[in-house]
């Protein structure tokens, strides 16, 4: 019961977020959230009322009826957006503004997330594998097309929670640590485009004659965003794998390594788009270089952090 409410109270206070601008698709995207958002809660709730149906015991933590195991994993897939049930997400952020889609896409997963954490040890670790797989494929896959950056990183979004799910039963704490790290690195990146306005690929091209220095920015964070090293965002990818390979995973191993150069493709040309080209046609856009936009203060703090932390990793590993 207590984790069905912090669920549903988690759920409740974005939604007049969601519908603040009074959009049709604002709205449209509010309704989707609710509903989806309410159902998992109700699944989650319904498999533990399950599980003490069947055994006595009302802690979700200590769950052992392999039905309410199954419910409870598919309830907590659904609120993260993991694949088969990731449909609502990237339809919910592209109707959000961009401040909102920050929230939706990094705090708003943190209860599902303490929830798997917390009830890692009672779940189908071939199902959630199999999502995990699922959704670091459909991640990159579903972004190759898109030109929404919104869309994009929604995509971004599934596919990074795949690889913190694959992880999650033989060590929670890189779970935690590559939670944290894409966190750290889509703030910096939804601050920036924030900062520009940046809503679609066009924009992001004409966004270099404005703010070179910040489209350069967001190039390093985007770059590491995709795991390339030197750059922060390689460890968390680097430790998953070396974690599957002691765990005698090496064929899994190899193929999260695989499928995350779909996403590579899509974060290379979000960083060409970003700072090499500008758009074909003439537009009005090129001549607000002059114009100045009020910076974001964190963003030179965490941009630093997004790209330049794996030499201080065996610092943090030792924590």
């Amino acid at each position: 019961m207590a984790a069905w409410i912090g669920l549903e109270i988690n759920t409740l206070s974005i939604i007049p977020l969601i519908s603040k601008s009074h959009h049709p698709r604002a709205i449209e995207a509010t309704t989707k959230y609710f509903l989806v958002q309410a159902a998992a809660s109700t699944l989650l709730l319904f498999s533990g009322m399950t599980n003490a149906w069947c055994t006595g015991q009302w802690d979700i933590t200590q769950l052992s009826y392999p039905p309410s195991c199954l419910l409870l994993t598919a309830a907590i897939a659904i609120k993260l957006g993991l694949t088969p049930f990731h449909f609502w997400f990237p339809e919910v952020l592209q109707g959000s503004s961009l401040i909102t889609a920050l929230l939706l896409s990094t705090v708003m997963k943190l209860p599902p997330t303490t929830i798997l954490l917390i009830t890692s040890h009672s779940l189908n670790p071939t199902l959630l594998a199999s999502m995990s797989i699922m959704s670091i494929a459909l991640g990159g896959w579903m972004g190759l097309n898109q030109t929404q950056t919104r869309k994009i990183m929604a995509f971004s979004s599934i596919s990074h929670i795949g690889w913190m799910t694959i992880i999650i039963i033989y060590n929670p704490k890189l779970t935690l640590l590559a939670f944290y790290i894409y966190t750290l690195m889509t703030i910096s990146i939804f601050l920036t485009m924030n900062t520009t306005n940046t809503l679609n690929l066009p924009t992001l091209m004409a966004s270099w004659t404005k703010t070179p220095m910040l489209s350069t920015t967001l190039m390093l964070t985007l770059l590491s965003l995709a795991g390339l090293p030197p750059l922060t965002g390689f460890l968390p990818k680097w430790l998953i794998i070396q974690e599957l390979i002691k765990q005698e995973l090496t064929t899994m191993a190899t193929t999260i390594s695989l499928l995350s150069l779909l996403s590579l493709f899509f974060y290379l040309r979000l960083a060409y788009c970003s700072t090499i080209t500008l758009p074909p046609n003439p537009s009005n856009k090129m001549k607000q270089w002059s114009t100045k936009n009020p910076t974001n203060s964190l963003i030179p703090m965490l941009t630093p952090l997004s790209t330049s932390l794996l030499p201080l990793a065996p610092m943090m590993l030792t924590i």
